[in-house]
């Protein structure tokens, strides 16, 4: 009997979000390929260190040990590293205890068309032309940072995964992002104000929240596992779509944060974001100094077929 991916919640990692293999990317930025292999193979059995995505995937796959929500996560390895290169990576899966099974090794090939195969909900990789290529496919994506925050204890069991998102270009499409670029805040407050009662079209992030929200749905809100965030710049009167597209929705936000150009950092330290998703790098370098942070790309408009 095949293993029916239909029913989870799938989450492509790459090995470069899962683990800290910053050095290893310096020697194959500075010395190609074959050194950056040469040393993977040298160094198989030296245990990699924890990357920025690797709390928030280990506390997803924590998930299916809770009672009703057993096979609920499937957490898939999706690397441009070769089969050769790769017992390193399964090497520190296996110390880790972490339990991922399956994976994706493309020795240096584009990973979208694998993307759709293995219906992925969320992917997660330091490399932006896979993010790109997942956005464009309508699958919620980020680059995650790597050079913010250093230190990941291991031991640290996270009891309750908080993941934070922001508004426009993440959550909802770009359409009144690009009100507020080309013609100022004014218009982007009387558009929102006018469209209130309109619903704002879903973005990329949009069905990945819809699941984290039927995820919810068995629990209270006080012994939820996952615990959701609206993190905008957005402020009234701007709000009051946000709050009805979302009802329109029918999905859970436990906190919003309407910010009108606050800085995002203290907010997100203070809520203990596990990771959050922005569409802006002055947002998401100045996020990953104190929480994980991945940024995504904006949707190439040339082979939109929505």
């Amino acid at each position: 009997m095949s293993y029916d991916l239909e029913n989870r919640l799938v989450v492509g990692v790459s090995s470069r979000a899962l683990f800290d293999l910053s050095c290893e990317n310096q020697i194959f930025e500075a010395e190609g390929v074959d050194a950056y292999c040469r040393y993977q193979v040298e160094h198989e059995d030296e245990i990699l260190h924890p990357g920025p995505g690797f709390p928030l995937i280990r506390a997803l796959l924590n998930l299916n040990n809770l009672p009703g929500m057993e096979g609920c996560v499937e957490v898939i390895i999706m690397s441009r590293n070769s089969p050769d290169t790769s017992l390193r990576v399964f090497n520190a899966i296996r110390h880790y205890g972490l339990n991922i099974t399956r994976a994706v090794l493309a020795s240096g090939a584009s990973l979208a068309p694998y993307l759709e195969a293995f219906r992925t909900d969320l992917f997660l990789s330091a490399y932006e032309d896979d993010v790109q290529s997942a956005i464009d496919s309508n699958i919620a994506a980020g680059i995650i940072c790597s050079d913010g925050i250093h230190t990941y204890d291991c031991e640290h069991q996270i009891k309750q995964i908080r993941i934070a998102f922001d508004g426009d270009a993440v959550l909802f499409s770009d359409e009144s992002e690009q009100i507020f670029k080309e013609k100022g805040l004014q218009a982007f407050e009387e558009n929102e104000r006018k469209n209130a009662d309109n619903p704002l079209k879903a973005g990329p992030f949009a069905r990945f929240l819809k699941i984290l929200s039927e995820l919810q749905k068995g629990f209270s809100a006080d012994e939820a596992p996952i615990r959701t965030a609206l993190v905008t710049s957005r402020c009234a009167p701007a709000h009051e779509r946000v709050i009805r597209t979302l009802r329109a929705w029918n999905v859970r936000i436990d906190e919003a944060f309407f910010l009108g150009g606050v800085q995002k950092k203290d907010v997100l330290k203070a809520f203990g974001a596990h990771i959050f998703f922005d569409d802006q790098l002055i947002h998401t370098d100045t996020a990953s100094e104190v929480v994980p942070a991945a940024r995504v790309p904006y949707k190439n408009k040339e082979i939109d077929s929505s």
